[in-house]
């Protein structure tokens, strides 16, 4: 079993269009519950979210919590 972590999270927001782009992109971007410029979402901090976050890393940007 995994070790138990801190609930730690991590702030996305879009930036980018997928129009123009692969369809698992938008799926992506639709993964981490944003589908219109300037939403933001919090995730778990996870290495799947992390790749997610990858994948269209030049449609999304990490906001840092003040």
């Amino acid at each position: 079993m995994a070790k138990a972590t801190k609930n730690k999270t991590i702030t996305v927001e879009q930036t980018g269009s997928p129009i123009g782009f692969a369809k698992d992109r938008r799926a992506t971007l639709i993964g981490l519950g944003l589908n219109k410029m300037r939403r933001r979402s919090t995730l778990p901090d996870t290495p799947e979210v992390r790749g997610m976050i990858r994948k269209v890393n030049h449609l999304v940007r990490v906001v840092e919590d003040a």
